[in-house]
C-alpha cells in the first residue's frame, strides 16, 4: 500500500464493482477520480447564486 499524500499515513484500498480507490482512515483523503468542467467561465456573481437558490 502507498501512503497518504496528506499525512503519510498507510492508505486503504476500497473496491465497489469495477471501481476502486483508496482512503486514510486517519485524515479522511479519499483518492476518487472526478471529471470537472466549469459551467460558465466568467463564474457567478453572490447576488446572481442567491436569486438562483431562492429562485
Amino acid at each position: 500500500m502507498d501512503e497518504c499524500p496528506r499525512c503519510g499515513a498507510t492508505l486503504e484500498s476500497l473496491s465497489l464493482g469495477e471501481v476502486t480507490t483508496v482512503s486514510c482512515e486517519r485524515c479522511g483523503y479519499a483518492d476518487v477520480p472526478v471529471d470537472h468542467q466549469r459551467e460558465r467561465e466568467d463564474g457567478e456573481t453572490w447576488r446572481e447564486a442567491l436569486q438562483r437558490f431562492y429562485g
